[in-house]
């Protein structure tokens, strides 16, 4: 559960990203805007939940574990 939360957000944060890079639009704050301690508190977790995959990776990937 914990993995698929912390890929989701992941998943968020990367096209959050592309899209400030490509269109300059921040999707997390056009979403969340009206709540500056919540939009940072979604980029904490975005970054809590890179760290996790980081460390976590190579036990659930089956190519990079040779499964």
């Amino acid at each position: 559960m914990l993995h698929t939360l912390a890929y989701t957000l992941l998943f968020v944060g990367g096209l959050n990203w592309g899209l400030v890079g490509l269109f300059n639009y921040n999707l997390v704050e056009s979403l969340l805007g009206s709540w500056p301690g919540l939009v940072m508190f979604v980029y904490v977790l975005v970054g809590l939940s890179t760290v996790y995959i980081a460390f976590t990776h190579k036990k659930d990937c089956k190519i990079c574990s040779g499964k």
